[in-house]
Parts: structure tokens; sequence; C-alpha cells
């Protein structure tokens, strides 16, 4: 049984910034990529960040490009993601998801509030 679990949310202002952590424990033999979505109130859930886990490559959405870094630790089985020069758009419940041996998982997600 895997399980994804979020760490790090919280409120900050505009200009700010959070970093977010996704733990995965359980049967992990075959990751191949860790990914964070966020969904807004009202909005679908998006895509923000993706890192495959067996040579570290990434993918942003053009919307975070240059203010998030995603970023893994593969000994810990830990994925983060440095989020700054945060913006007020960026309030959402961020979700870290991953495919492992052909089965989706979803973390319960974490609320990032940006708020003057």
């Amino acid at each position: 049984q895997v399980q994804l679990v979020e760490s790090g949310g919280g409120s900050v202002q505009p200009g700010g910034s959070l970093r977010l952590s996704c733990a995965a424990s359980g049967s992990l033999s075959s990751i191949y990529a860790m990914n964070w979505f966020r969904q807004a109130p009202g909005q679908e859930r998006k895509l923000v960040a993706r890192i495959r886990w067996s040579d570290g490559n990434t993918y942003y959405a053009d919307s975070v490009k240059g203010r998030f870094t995603v970023s893994r630790d593969n000994a810990k089985n830990t994925v983060s993601l440095q989020m700054n020069s945060l913006k007020p758009e960026d309030t959402s419940v961020y979700y870290c998801y991953a495919v492992i041996g052909g089965s989706q998982y979803w973390g319960k997600g974490t609320l990032v509030t940006v708020s003057s």
C-alpha cells in the first residue's frame, strides 16, 4: 500500500516563499515520476510540476516557470516544491501525485494561501 503525505502549506504574503514536501511510503519499486498538482476553488486540478525519478528531468507549467523548483531525494522517497515569488493566484490546495506499479496515488493535499 502506497501513501503520499504532503506537508509545508500555509499562509504567506505576495512575494513570499513556501516549501512543500511529499513523503512516499510503501512499495515504491516502480516510480516513474512524482508530480505536484493544484486546485483552486471552483477550478479543475492542474499539473504544476513533475520530476522524473530516474534522472531528475523536470517539467513546469508556464504559470510557475522561474518561480517554482521541484526536487527529489531518492534515498528518502520525498519530493519537494520550492515556491518563490508567490502570487495571490497561486492560492490553491496542492496535491502530490504518482503512478506506481500501474496504480495512481494522490496525497490528501495541503493548502497554500497567498494574501496580503
